[in-house]
C-alpha cells in the first residue's frame, strides 16, 4: 500500500482541493495523513520522518511555493531522505514549473487536472517499500 502525506504549506487556507484529492487517494487504496492548515516546512518534513511516508504531497494556492516548496526539500536533504516522491498541486505560473522540477518536486498539477491523473502518477512513480 502507498502511504501518502498530504500537506498544505504557509498561511494557505483553502483545503477544499486537498481534501478531493486525499479521498481520491484513498478510494484508490492509498493511506492518505493529512496535516491540516497552516503548518510550516519543518512540521510537514517532521510528519514525513515520523509517518514513514512513500509520498509527500504538498498543496498551495497561495503562491508561495517558490518559499515553501524548496525549504522543504531542502529540509528532506538535510535529514538525507532520498526515498520520498514529491508532488504538488495548485495553482503555478510556467517559469516556476522548470525549477521546481529541477529541484525535486517531480509531479506538479494545476487546475484542470483530474483526480485520475494524480492518482496514476503517484502509482506509477511511488517507490515500494
Amino acid at each position: 500500500m502507498i502511504k501518502v502525506l498530504m500537506a498544505k504549506p504557509g498561511l494557505d487556507g483553502h483545503d477544499r482541493g486537498a481534501k478531493v484529492v486525499a479521498r481520491a487517494l484513498r478510494d484508490a487504496g492509498m493511506e492518505v495523513i493529512y496535516t491540516g492548515l497552516r503548518q510550516t516546512p519543518e512540521q510537514i518534513v517532521e510528519a514525513a520522518v515520523q509517518e514513514d511516508v512513500q509520498v509527500l504531497a504538498l498543496s498551495i494556492l497561495s503562491g508561495a511555493h517558490d518559499y515553501l516548496f524548496p525549504r522543504i526539500i531542502e529540509l528532506l536533504k538535510e535529514k538525507e531522505i532520498k526515498d520520498i516522491l514529491v508532488v504538488g498541486g495548485g495553482i503555478f505560473s510556467s517559469e516556476d514549473i522548470p525549477k521546481l522540477k529541477q529541484m525535486g518536486i517531480t509531479g506538479l498539477f494545476g487546475p484542470g487536472t483530474t483526480t485520475g491523473e494524480i492518482v496514476n502518477f503517484i502509482q506509477e512513480n511511488s517507490k515500494p517499500r
